[in-house]
């Protein structure tokens, strides 16, 4: 029904910046809420940033608010994930992730929430 790529992972030093994209197609008009979530070998899965499309709405974890940016190119169906500053222990998988949800609940980043999932993007920040 509705499925996402990622793409834009790769490795870079701690300080600089990569993008992800996600790009959604199949019934994307039944998707309102899409979200990044990042899992480390051995560490459970985390929300990292949600975009209520919508209305542009934004939802940031705290490790990460100041240094990533998720926004939209709504005519493409695809979201962005701008990563600045990165560190090394921002180094994990990255899953696109896309649902209809109500606003509040987009915002809060709960993976179980979601049900279309990307294949994942891997992001490895060296010291």
């Amino acid at each position: 029904q509705v499925q996402l790529m990622e793409s834009g992972g790769g490795s870079v030093q701690a300080g600089g910046s990569l993008r992800l994209s996600c790009a959604a197609s199949g019934v994307t008009w039944t998707v309102n809420c899409m979200g990044w979530f990042r899992q480390a070998p051995g560490k459970a899965r985390e929300g990292v940033a949600s975009i209520y499309r919508e209305t542009d709405s934004t939802s940031y974890a705290d490790s990460v608010k100041g240094r990533f940016t998720i926004s939209q190119d709504s005519a493409k169906n695809t979201v962005y994930l701008q990563m600045d500053s990165l560190k090394p222990e921002d180094t994990a998988m990255y899953y696109c992730a896309a649902d209809l949800l109500l606003g509040a609940t987009c915002g809060r980043l709960v993976d179980t929430a979601f049900d279309h999932w990307g294949q994942g993007a891997q992001v490895t920040v060296s010291s």
